[in-house]
C-alpha cells in the first residue's frame, strides 16, 4: 500500500480557517507556500503611537480594529482557550477583546490578532504573524516571523517558533523549539520538545517512507505532527520527521526522521 503524504492524511481541515494553504501536493507544501500566504494576508493598521521594536510601555486592548489603552478598563484573566479572558468598560463587556500586555515587543510589520487573544508581557513577536481566536502567547515566547497560529492555541514560556503552522488547539506550552514545522489539531508538546529543521550535511531534506525516500525540495523541514499527536518531555525530532495521527513520542526520545504511521508509539 502506498503511503499517503497528503495533508488530509494528517489533519482534519474542515474547520481550519487557513486550510487553502494545503490545497494540493504533499503535506509539506503548506510550509513551501507559507511565506507567500503570509505576505498576501490582510493585517491590522498599527496606530502611529505604538512604536514597534521596543517594549510596549502600557497594556493595550484590541477591540474590533481599534487599539485602546487598558487604563480604566477592567481585565479579568480567565482561561484564554475557553474564552475566559474578559475586558469590561464599566459594566459593558467588550466582546471579543484581546489584550497585549505592557512589555511585549512587536518587531517589524504584519500583525493579526484574533478575538480573545492574550499576549503576556515579555513576548517578542516578529511580523508577519497571524494569531487565531482565543490563543495565548505566554511570557518569554519568541515568534520569529511567518508564524500562522490557529484558534485556542498556546505558545508557551520560552518557546521559540519560526516559519511554522499551528492548527486549532495545538499547544507548545513550555521550553519548545519549532522551526519549519506543522502541528495538527489538538497536538500537545511536552516541556522541552525540540524540532530540528536543518541537516548537518548540505542539501534538501528528504522524507523516508516504506516506498523509499521522497524529496521535499526544502532545505529546512522540521516535523509534521498529525492530529492529536503527543510528545513527552525533552523529546526531539530529527529534520523531516512526519508523525501520523494519535501517535506518541515518549519522553527523552529522539524520533528518527521519516514517516511514522498513525497510532505509532515512538521509543527511539
Amino acid at each position: 500500500m502506498t503511503t499517503s503524504l497528503s495533508a488530509n492524511s494528517f489533519f482534519d481541515l474542515i474547520n481550519f480557517e487557513h486550510r487553502d494553504i494545503f490545497k494540493d501536493g504533499p503535506v509539506w507544501q503548506g510550509l513551501a507556500r507559507l511565506k507567500d500566504y503570509m505576505a498576501a494576508y490582510h493585517y491590522l493598521a498599527m496606530p502611529p503611537e505604538i512604536e514597534t521594536g521596543r517594549p510596549l510601555d502600557r497594556t493595550l486592548v484590541l477591540h474590533g480594529d481599534e487599539f485602546r489603552d487598558a487604563a480604566g478598563l477592567d481585565i479579568r484573566f480567565g482561561d484564554v482557550g475557553r474564552e475566559g479572558l474578559a475586558v469590561y468598560d464599566g459594566e459593558n463587556i467588550l466582546k471579543g477583546a484581546s489584550v497585549i500586555m505592557a512589555g511585549v515587543v512587536l518587531q517589524g510589520g504584519g500583525f493579526c490578532f484574533g478575538k480573545g487573544v492574550l499576549v503576556e508581557s515579555g513576548a517578542f513577536i516578529c511580523g508577519p504573524v497571524v494569531i487565531g481566536d482565543f490563543t495565548e502567547i505566554r511570557q518569554g515566547a519568541y515568534l520569529r516571523g511567518n508564524c500562522l497560529i490557529g484558534k485556542r492555541c498556546v505558545v508557551g514560556h520560552v518557546t521559540e517558533v519560526k516559519h511554522t503552522i499551528f492548527l486549532d488547539d495545538a499547544k507548545a506550552g513550555h521550553f519548545a523549539y519549532l522551526g519549519d514545522t506543522i502541528l495538527g489539531n489538538r497536538v500537545n508538546l511536552g516541556a522541552g520538545t525540540k524540532m530540528a529543521n536543518l541537516r548537518f550535511v548540505s542539501g534538501n531534506v528528504g522524507v523516508r517512507t516504506p516506498e523509499g525516500t521522497v524529496e521535499t525540495g526544502l532545505r529546512k523541514l522540521g516535523a509534521i505532527l498529525g492530529d492529536q499527536v503527543q510528545t513527552g518531555c525533552n523529546s526531539v525530532t530529527n529534520p523531516g520527521t512526519l508523525i501520523g495521527r494519535r501517535s506518541f513520542l515518549l519522553p527523552n526520545t529522539t524520533a528518527p526522521s521519516g514517516y511514522h504511521p498513525d497510532n505509532s508509539m515512538i521509543r527511539g
